[in-house]
């Protein structure tokens, strides 16, 4: 376009030439929360030379026939099922029109951005700009503020509300970091959860119990979680991975979680010697660090590293360490304040032309402290993953339908839009409807673990895949259960449903630091069940099938009958005893957790 030649020009020159077709034009709100929610609270104006690194998302007018394709690639009735795309066939379809590419260049030119500041996504759909708070409040008519948690003492910067000259207003979806302030917090805790622990079933005096599968299960895997537990109650014992067939498994660590190397190799000395030696690949994005000391070492990211590259030995295993989020220090003048990662994360891994077929993420935050547009677009991205190929799996969230608190008295799950009432908080991206979200069991026989996250989307409408599934659990409910809890504002009770299944969350065996602790938390049953997957997607490599890519039009056709249903259990919070698990799906356990062999056979007779 004409205005390319002025960016090799002084920064005054480009600025009087370009600011021409946005004189005059008058800024009107793009986006804006009620406040900041509960537990931030807004301090000083932050300083006008911090820098933020703004990520501004563009329209993809051609998503809807991106997600057309996903159905039928993820339809083991359809013709097409498996056919996935390639990366330039994504980037093709996630692409901006042409004129949003031009009129937003010009209006960033006019603020003195040239082409060569600008940093641009494989399919040119996010820009990423480096501005101070100077220039970003003059862009976006705003003022940014220092905020702060009550509970963590973390600061960031942000505001309520920003706007964009209305020309364009079609021509950009969002621009962040600015009214979001989700922490996106690790989904994992040690086991402090005093009297509301779940005592673990007593050893039977023969030393094993029967599982699911009618197979025998060390006792032992009621107290203590390993990966022999794991193989013989999902009943994998028999199934040996290949190295060489092209299967590799992802997992990712944000903010500062450091999976410790030293760890992992005294893990695989207790749990599989097999692989003792072994190493995974490290991937560092936005600046994600590799620190190898035994303080840095991260409960989370060892959790993930230590039972799903454990599990799925000698599957190659991924390691995505991305940086983001580093807390705002406004007495230290931090030089960057970033965005969340998982912008990062999605543009780097969608930059790739190979990718793992199977990825777990065991991170997220409240659905409402994410903006609808964020929501929608990171969303996007994971349906991408799955056109591409890809399973990806989220964990559920650690507090039920909301807070984990059953008590009425002292529940905080409370409403972000100036009303304050109580609601059900459903959990992002675990409400997401184009990943697989997995909650929690506990003990064996397996129940509902109680902090399992479960519940109804607010912002996604209900997939078609799940809709028979959801309402006939529905149908089971008292009419009135939880009447304006968890009906969704936007879609009557239509909201994505989630989990979709569940897996083992309680009592992990995770070396830490030297030490053997015990660690609980979805972020336990999210690796495990991808481990799962990953070896039905290597048994179907090994007969020269494709991947099995997204999940749940499988999940919810026939591969629930292929799962061990959990009918006993439930997920309190937000001053309700929350869902109960039962036949069938469930808001708790979703359809259940695996069965190996009858996934494999299952699997192994699609096309």
């Amino acid at each position: 376009m004409r205005l390319i030649s002025l960016f090799g020009l002084p920064f005054v020159a480009a600025l009087a030439s370009a600011a021409v077709p946005f004189k005059g034009c008058e800024h009107k709100v793009k986006e804006s929360i009620h406040g900041p929610p509960r537990g931030w609270s807004r301090h000083s104006p932050a300083p006008k030379h911090h820098m933020l690194e703004l990520k501004i998302a563009l329209p993809q007018p051609k998503f809807p026939e991106l997600e057309q394709h996903l159905w039928e690639l993820s339809d083991p009735s359809h013709p097409r099922y498996g056919a996935h795309l390639s990366k330039e066939e994504t980037d093709a379809l996630t692409a901006p029109h042409p004129e949003t590419l031009d009129i937003v260049n010009e209006w960033l030119a006019s603020h003195g951005l040239a082409e060569e500041s600008l940093i641009r996504s494989s399919a040119n759909d996010w820009v990423t700009i480096r501005v101070p708070v100077g220039l970003a409040e003059e862009m976006l008519d705003t003022t940014y503020y220092i905020y702060k948690h009550a509970k963590t003492g973390e600061s960031i910067v942000r505001t309520t509300s920003y706007s964009l000259p209305e020309i364009l207003h079609n021509h950009v979806d969002l621009i962040q970091p600015t009214t979001m302030f989700a922490r996106f917090k690790a989904f994992k805790s040690t086991l402090h959860w005093g009297n509301q622990a779940q005592p673990p079933v007593l050893s039977t005096s023969t030393g094993t119990i029967t599982g699911p599968a009618g197979n025998q299960v060390d006792a032992s895997c009621n107290s203590s979680v390993t990966i022999s537990c794991l193989k013989q109650l999902y009943n994998s014992v028999a199934y040996n991975t290949s190295a060489t067939n092209g299967n590799k498994l992802g997992l990712t660590g944000y903010l500062g979680q450091y999976a410790n190397n030293m760890d992992l190799q005294q893990f695989y000395q207790l749990e599989n010697p097999s692989a003792y030696g072994s190493n995974y690949t490290f991937v560092s994005i936005n600046g994600g660090l590799n620190n190898q000391t035994y303080a840095a070492a991260g409960i989370e990211a060892n959790l993930d590293t230590q039972f799903g590259f454990g599990l799925t030995w000698p599957t190659p295993g991924t390691f995505y360490s991305t940086g983001g989020e580093p807390p705002f220090n406004p007495d230290m003048l931090t030089p960057t304040d970033t965005n969340e990662p998982y912008s990062y994360w999605l543009d780097y891994v969608l930059s790739q032309p190979m990718l793992p077929q199977t990825i777990s993420t065991s991170y997220g935050d409240d659905e409402q402290t994410v903006p609808f547009t964020y929501a929608t677009r990171v969303c996007a991205g994971m349906a991408v993953l799955g056109a591409r190929g890809v399973s990806v799996l989220f964990s559920s969230g650690d507090f039920g339908v909301g807070d984990g608190d059953a008590n009425p008295a002292t529940q905080i799950c409370y409403s972000n839009d100036g009303l304050n009432v109580t609601k059900f908080l459903p959990d992002f991206p675990a409400s997401c409807p184009y990943v697989t979200t997995v909650g929690g069991t506990v003990n064996i026989p397996e129940t509902a673990v109680f902090f399992s996250g479960g519940g109804f989307s607010n912002y996604f409408v209900r997939p078609a895949y799940q809709e028979v599934a959801v309402s006939e659990y529905l149908a089971k409910l008292a009419p009135g259960t939880y009447e304006g809890l968890y009906t969704p504002r936007l879609f009557t009770a239509m909201g994505r449903a989630y989990p979709d299944v569940s897996a083992q969350a309680m009592y992990f065996a995770v070396v830490y630091q030297g030490q053997t602790i015990p660690v609980a938390g979805t972020s336990c049953s999210s690796p495990t069940f991808a481990s799962f997957v990953s070896m039905l997607n290597d048994a179907r490599l090994n007969v020269g099938k494709t991947p099995l890519g997204f999940l749940n039009p499988f999940l919810y056709s026939s591969g629930y009958t292929a799962l061990n249903d959990i009918t006993a259990g439930n997920n309190p919070g937000c001053g309700t005893q929350g869902f109960n698990a039962t036949t069938g799906w469930d808001p708790v356990t979703g359809f259940g957790t695996p069965n190996f062999e009858k996934l494999k056979a299952l699997v192994l007779s699609m096309p």
